[in-house]
């Protein structure tokens, strides 16, 4: 009985270190980021833990105070998750600390953010973020199909 949970306790960490999913980019307008590249880390999605998305890529403008973090999440087309936050705020949280304004030459960051404990469980959801800059500027939309699961403490 040791033996199969112990399996089990393994392959929920494997699980957890998996590769985050491809993101797109889902902007029906002009971006002040050009993404070059976007994950998320810890893969799956933990809920009721924090999870850190990275993006990379080039800016034509600061980020400045009054930019917005918006994320949803649908599954079978129904809105099952929403989070909207302060970004200036969860880029001063999040690791590499980096404050507003950001400047155009900043290549990289990273915005951790709490998985809600409402997130849904084991299903394919389509999560969309969507980063929008105090100038009102959309700054960039990613799109994938992300997955959260119950994560051991």
């Amino acid at each position: 009985m040791k033996f199969i949970a112990a399996l089990v306790a393994l392959f929920a960490v494997s699980a957890v270190n998996a590769q985050s999913p491809p993101f797109s980019n889902c902007a029906t307008a002009p971006t002040q980021m050009t993404v070059t590249g976007f994950s998320v880390a810890p893969y799956p999605l933990c809920i009721n833990k924090n999870v850190c998305a990275t993006v990379s890529g080039t800016m034509t403008a600061p980020i400045i105070a009054g930019a917005k973090l918006a994320i949803t999440g649908r599954y079978l087309g129904r809105l099952v998750y929403t989070d909207n936050q302060d970004l200036c705020t969860v880029l001063g949280g999040s690791p590499g600390g980096v404050t507003c304004p950001v400047p155009i030459t900043t290549t990289t960051v990273t915005a951790c953010v709490l998985v809600k404990p409402n997130a849904p469980p084991n299903v394919g959801v389509a999560l969309t973020i969507i980063a929008t800059n105090g100038d009102g500027g959309l700054l960039f939309c990613q799109t994938a199909t992300v997955t959260a699961v119950t994560c051991p403490p």
